[in-house]
């Protein structure tokens, strides 16, 4: 395993001295980037995340385009539970559709432990990319039990969870057995990037903001953090983030990340100090920012840095992931911008 611990991207989610702030962004790999759409062209998202030649020149697109300091590997957070027995398919426009959702514990048999064997094409491409990327760290990751299981209860994207939250309230047992499965499965995926030979992880919770502090802590909580701790020996950061986690930033430090993620709505200084001094962050840069012109990304951009300057260790990101019609040219000059602000 080839964890690059001088790079600046570790070495900022290790709270250590860096030359510069490094940057990346989530979703630089994909809609954005025309050569992204080209070679996709005619490829559904799940064939395409279990090809690793093509894998690998979409992870390294951004890299080569906008001198970023670390590559996130092209995949979905649902390529791991398709790959536990789940008939499910990524729609465009829509996202990810379960066909037989999971409603009771007759549902939750389905859904069974996966070895390296089920998803052999991610730490191929893993290696691959790892080869081709040298000095700059691969980022792997998974999604959480909870945004998982909010998918697979919903059969769909969801604005209410109404369906995921009825199971958490009123059936515990149920709830708890399937965050359970998902968190063996999450933690198997991310172990096989990690031994593939990935330089950090990160874990996405990205739904668990429909919840208050207490039902994050009762309900969510133990799960991911099993995920977590059982990472702990990996010798690889660990980042954990979330979007509109402003209320949970506290208790997702808590779960056991190196690094916590932190969407466009709460400073960086401010979350700090939710969160504790003794974790790095990662954000957060408003993505629809990016459309207001380049004074107003300039001028956001140095004030999330300077509230990054208040925090143990600062990876610089957006807030979310990156928006289909952004403009790659902006992402380019705003990596030059973070790097040359902070040398």
């Amino acid at each position: 395993m080839t964890v690059l611990q001088d790079s600046p991207f570790v070495r900022a989610c290790r709270g250590l001295p860096v030359p510069h702030t490094p940057v990346w962004f989530m979703r630089q790999a994909g809609r954005s980037l025309p050569e992204y759409r080209k070679i996709r062209e005619g490829i559904p998202m799940l064939e395409s995340c279990r090809r690793p030649e093509l894998v690998t020149e979409i992870t390294l697109q951004p890299v080569r385009r906008h001198n970023v300091d670390a590559a996130i590997l092209y995949s979905d957070i649902v390529v791991p539970i398709a790959a536990a027995g789940v008939d499910l398919d990524i729609v465009p426009g829509t996202g990810p559709v379960v066909a037989d959702p999971i409603r009771t514990a007759a549902d939750l048999a389905r859904l069974r432990p996966i070895t390296v064997d089920d998803v052999d094409y991610v730490a191929e491409a893993v290696r691959l990319l790892v080869a081709e990327l040298g000095a700059t760290p691969l980022i792997g990751f998974a999604g959480a039990p909870f945004t998982l299981a909010s998918y697979l209860i919903e059969g769909g994207p969801s604005r209410t969870y109404l369906k995921t939250k009825a199971m958490m309230y009123g059936d515990p047992q149920l709830w708890n057995a399937l965050l359970a499965r998902l968190a063996e499965i999450t933690l198997a995926f991310l172990r096989i990037q990690i031994d593939a030979g990935v330089s950090a992880v990160q874990l996405f919770d990205s739904w668990a903001g429909a919840l208050s502090e207490a039902d994050y802590r009762q309900f969510v909580m133990p799960h991911s953090a099993s995920v977590l701790r059982g990472l702990a020996d990996a010798g690889v950061p660990r980042i954990h983030f979330g979007v509109g986690t402003g209320v949970l930033l506290e208790a997702m430090g808590e779960a056991g990340a190196d690094v916590v993620g932190v969407d466009w709505r709460t400073p960086l200084d401010v979350a700090t100090k939710r969160i504790g001094p003794d974790r790095s962050v990662q954000g957060n840069l408003d993505p629809a920012i990016l459309f207001a012109g380049w004074d107003v990304v300039e001028r956001e951009a140095r004030r999330v840095l300077a509230q990054g300057g208040a925090t143990p260790g600062h990876v610089f990101n957006l807030g979310h992931g990156v928006m289909p019609e952004t403009d790659p040219e902006i992402l380019t000059r705003l990596t030059a911008l973070v790097h040359e602000v902070t040398a």
